[in-house]
């Protein structure tokens, strides 16, 4: 970071708004949610969590998106589950919206996948580990459908201002950024809050990520794990803190999930989960200002950890 971009205040204290087909994120809209298996495990499974998530949604006022992968393509082990591939998924992502009539999510991984899924999804999504990808940045921006951007685990919240300005500077404002954990030492991530309003001051509507934050990387040798009791803890503190949604995987019995299991929402505890953050968003709005203690009043450089003020 240089000085100049350093000592900038973040000012866009409400993001503009994205329009996902008949939703709208960021500014003043209601929180949405993103939800859905981890990975495609079928047609069947994919239907109906679907049909069941937008009624659960729907119930406690979230507007929905379904998400799921057609391939994990970074799986731990090379025998791990990837799932049914392009074509094949993609050909279950447009039943689904056909049939059900849901804005729909899923991974990119190449620029070639990014054209072909552009013909069927919403939303295409960059993986944390390429957010910094240039050319697959440049490729999901042309084809003028909305990229949500996960923050790489790897990097500071500020740095996600070198994204966004790819992503501008290639065409497109259709931009939405996921907080999803830093890493902690070896097979372990922490969040900090302070990401949620750090980004939302680049001025795009920010999503947390409940689920992969509580994630154990290649915590168990040829696979991930992970603390679903703490997605919770997670998702109270980010709607208390001030979001624009909520992404979480969510599946009818995650310990027979094939990927990404001990990380993910039972589809029974869906809408305990959704009340508790409904309730909690609509006291804390998405992050009321504080006179004196607003983002207009304090700095990127403020937020680093190698710019606190010495004792």
């Amino acid at each position: 970071m240089s000085q100049h971009e350093a000592d900038t205040p973040m000012t866009a204290l409400v993001p503009r708004e994205v329009e996902i087909g008949s939703i709208v994120a960021g500014a003043h809209h209601p929180h949405i949610l993103i939800a859905g298996p981890c990975v495609i495990e079928n047609e069947t499974l994919v239907l109906n969590t679907a049909e069941q998530i937008a009624d659960i949604a729907h119930t406690y006022g979230f507007p929905y998106l379904f998400k799921a992968s057609y391939d994990k393509a970074n799986r731990s082990s090379i025998h791990s589950f990837r799932g049914p591939g392009l074509y094949a998924g993609l050909r279950i992502l447009k039943q689904l919206k056909d049939r059900l009539g849901l804005p729909v999510l899923t991974d990119v991984h190449s620029v070639e996948e990014a054209k072909i899924a552009a013909e069927v999804v919403d939303v295409l999504q960059i993986p944390a580990f390429l957010c910094r990808q240039t050319d697959l940045l440049i490729a999901a921006a042309k084809t003028g459908r909305v990229v949500n951007v996960k923050k790489g685990q790897f990097l500071s919240p500020w740095e996600m201002h070198n994204v966004i300005h790819k992503l501008e500077e290639s065409g497109t404002n259709r931009i939405l950024l996921t907080e999803r954990g830093a890493m902690f030492g070896y097979s372990n991530l922490v969040v900090d809050m302070r990401a949620l309003p750090i980004m939302r001051g680049e001025g795009y509507p920010v999503i947390f990520d409940a689920t992969h934050s509580v994630q154990l990387p290649g915590g168990g040798g040829t696979h991930s794990l992970g603390q679903r009791q703490f997605i919770p803890t997670l998702a109270r503190a980010a709607a208390g803190a001030g979001c624009d949604g909520f992404f979480m995987e969510v599946h009818p019995n995650p310990d027979k999930a094939l990927s990404d299991g001990p990380n993910m929402v039972p589809l029974s505890a869906l809408p305990a989960l959704l009340m508790q953050l409904k309730q909690i968003c609509q006291v804390a709005g998405k992050g009321v200002p504080i006179p004196g203690l607003d983002l207009q009043a304090v700095s990127a450089r403020t937020a680093s950890p190698a710019s606190q003020s010495e004792d």
